[in-house]
Parts: structure tokens; sequence; C-alpha cells
């Protein structure tokens, strides 16, 4: 397959070609001038949305209506949007109307100077109505004219402001970050599911440590994630936290996120997110008793708010729930640690584990523990089918219920330990047990 610049380079001359003015846009020549490599590569184009279908035999019209069309081409999707300006925001979030225009009016109503470059890919020159260009290089975030007013149109952009200035490591210009400040409490007026990516991006990309103390110092973590703010200033054992208070502790383990998938950022994020509910003092210190089981309720309650989808809730939570369990891994008994061990989120639980001790004490013991003992265990010794089911204990008299369920456990655990090796000996092992229970 082609590299996607080339192919967005043929759609540029495909255009041209027909008559029309196109151009690269937003954010891909914003990257082009960092020397990154563009996540998507956008065109502009002077051709109406009619006119980019009939042209390109492969289109989606996601947003016709505001000149927005996606063109596939060789097994790749670019958004070909026809340059405008926009009418009047009613619902803080679309345009009423949109009116076709050219290149420099298209500039001026984007949100950041930023984002709002051109680049001429046959000529190899940008296109710069807003002095964008000026504050790519002085990384420098900018609303493109009134922030008030950029801001008011979508008040997605409050967020987007600290995002950008996250993952490009910038900082926002004094105007555009007193508008972020003073408007931050309207961010309610945007969906939860806009919230939840802007924050996926924030949290999954470079600089995440950076995103929370800008969401913090913006007054939008207290709007959005107020469970996270709580955290500020609740202090921790220094013999075991000599980083600080838990706020401190969690952007610590955000920097240290690299390229984490959203369960692992997540989990990052909230781990700790039952401490400030938990926090108990006496004569011997600070304690957090069973917070992990507090986070674990709270991290569903707040992934469900923010509509993550239920497996991407369930492995947040369960991460959060067993991330106490580490510390205990050298005691358990070898069935117990297995079953730990073959959790469908183990993997990513090590690695929350891992930048967890070098957040706060430091020390690997038990990870390098775990490592040595996953080099060591086979993966069909880790996850064996069991030896008996459910069924099998109800033909020989059990009930179905919480005490079949423990047998069922503790049959396991013996199979994983090696002192039970067959069908006949996990029966026998059964209906052994069973009496003891009916005795009592």
């Amino acid at each position: 397959m082609k590299e996607q610049k080339e192919i967005a380079l043929n759609i540029v001359k495909t255009l041209r070609k027909a008559g029309f003015e196109a151009l690269w846009a937003g954010g891909c020549v914003r990257d082009l001038l960092m020397r990154k490599e563009p996540h998507d590569i956008d065109i502009a184009t002077s051709a109406h949305p009619e006119t980019i279908e009939r042209i390109f035999p492969k289109t989606i019209p996601v947003g016709k209506q505001f000149g927005v069309i996606l063109v596939e081409e060789e097994g790749g999707m670019f958004e070909v949007a026809t340059f405008r300006t926009e009418g009047e925001y009613r619902d803080g979030r679309r345009p009423e109307s949109v009116t076709f225009a050219n290149p420099e009016r298209d500039a001026l109503r984007r949100d950041f100077t930023v984002n709002a470059l051109f680049y001429d890919p046959i000529e190899k020159k940008i296109m710069d109505f807003v002095d964008g260009e000026r504050d790519v290089w002085a990384k420098v975030i900018r609303a493109v004219g009134s922030p008030y007013a950029r801001f008011e149109e979508d008040k997605l952009r409050i967020l987007r402001a600290v995002r950008f200035a996250a993952n490009l490591d910038f900082t926002i210009e004094p105007e555009t970050w007193r508008a972020v400040r003073e408007l931050a409490h309207k961010i309610h007026q945007v969906s939860q599911e806009r919230l939840r990516e802007e924050l996926m991006k924030i949290f999954t990309r470079p600089n995440a440590g950076k995103g929370l103390l800008l969401l913090d110092e913006s007054g939008l973590l207290q709007e959005i994630l107020p469970e996270i703010s709580a955290m500020k200033g609740v202090e921790q054992s220094p013999e075991y936290h000599p980083e600080g208070d838990v706020f401190i502790h969690t952007k610590l383990l955000l920097d240290k996120l690299e390229k984490p998938d959203p369960v692992l950022a997540f989990s990052a994020l909230l781990h700790d997110v039952g401490k400030p509910r938990a926090v108990t003092r006496d004569e011997r210190g600070v304690h957090f008793y069973e917070h992990e089981k507090i986070g674990a309720v709270m991290s569903q309650e707040m992934l469900r708010r923010l509509r993550f989808s239920n497996k991407e809730i369930d492995e947040v939570s369960a991460c959060v729930a067993n991330h106490m369990k580490f510390a205990h891994v050298r005691e358990m008994r070898e069935g117990k640690l297995k079953r730990f061990m073959a959790s469908p989120t183990f993997s990513t639980e090590m690695e929350l584990h891992r930048i967890d001790c070098l957040s706060s004490h430091g020390k690997l013991d038990n990870y390098h523990f775990l490592q040595k003992k996953i080099s060591e265990i086979p993966e069909e010794d880790l996850k064996p089918k069991p030896l008996v089911s459910g069924h099998d204990l109800i033909k020989i008299g059990f009930k179905s219920g919480p005490e079949m369920g423990k047998i069922l456990t503790a049959l396991y655990d013996a199979q994983l330990e090696g002192t039970i090796t067959t069908y006949d000996e996990a029966l026998e092992w059964a209906k052994k047990n069973k009496n003891k229970s009916d005795s009592h």
C-alpha cells in the first residue's frame, strides 16, 4: 500500500486536475512543521461536496451539510472538506449554517492558530493567515481571534486547548488561558462521549502528567473529574510515599506511561481514587484500608458516566481492585498465585504495579519475582482446563450456590499446585469435603 502522504498528494492532484483549489489542512500541517509523522492528513478544497462525490468513486457523506466528505483511496480514509465559514452556534457544538468560502476565511473559523495552517504539497509551501507557523515555533496554543468567541461556539474547545498543550508540550497563550479558566464551568454543555474522547487523548498520548496538571489548574478537573481533584492534599505515609500526596503520586504515574492503551492509562489515573474516602489516622500514622475496593466501585461509576464500553469498565475496575495484591505475591500459595497471574488483565496490572512502585518507594522486588515466575511457568500450566465442573459436582450431590463455588475454587487451586492431578482424585476430594461441610 502507498504511504499516506502519497495518497493524500494524489487526492490534491485529482482535485487540481478537475479545476479546483486543494490543500492539506489543519493538524497535519502543524505536525509536518514539527517534523512529526501526521496521524491523519485532511484536505481542504474549493470543490463543493456534490462535486467531491462525483470526482471520487468511493465516498461517505459524514458531514455533507457542513461540507465534509470522507474519501476512500487505496484502502485509506481521508477527510475532504470544502473551504467554509460558519454561521451562529446555538447548541454550543455545531454551526446553524455554513457558507462555502476561500482558504483565508476558512482559516479564521478554526479553533487554534496551530491548527489553522494550509500546505500546498505540490509547490511545497505553507499558507498561513493567522500566524500559526510562528506559534508552532514558539510552542504556543492560541485561539484564532477572540478565545471567548471560539469557546462559546463549541465548548469542547475549552478542553481541547488543554489537550493540545499537553500532547504537544506547548504553553497556552495568556488570553486563551484566561478564557479557558473563566469558561471551564461551561464544559457541562458538552456530551460525556465527546469529553471521553478528549480525556482519552490527554491520558494515552505523551505528557499525560502535564495534562493532569493543566486540567487541575484550569478548573476543568473539578468540573469533569471531581473524584480526581479530591486527591489533592491527601497526605500519605512518607515511608512508602516520599513523593507527596495522592494527586502528586498519580501525576508521577501518568508521567511514566509509555504509549498506553486506554485501560492502562485510566487504571493509572484511577488506581488510588478511593484513598480520599478511605483515609483514617491513628497513632501509627495514616491508613487507606480497602481503598482499592472503594476505588474499583468509584472507577465503575466514573467510567460509566463517561460512557466507556462495558469491557473497558470491567478491565479498569479489575486493575484498580487488584493493584494492592502485588504486595503479597511472595506469600501466596502456588495455586492462588497462578490464578492471580492467569487473570485476563494481569499484563496490564503488572505494568501498573511497575510504574506505581517507581512513582513511590522505588522497590521492584515483587515485580522481578513475578517476571521470574512468568518465565518459569508454561502457559498451559497457568491456565489449565479445570478437572471438574459444577455439573460434575451436582452429579455427586452438591447443590448450586456459594458452597459449591468455594469447593470449585479450592479444587482448581489444588490442581494448579499439582496436589490433585486427575478427575477421580478431584471427585474424591470433593466428596470428602462435602461430608465435612454436611457434618457441621
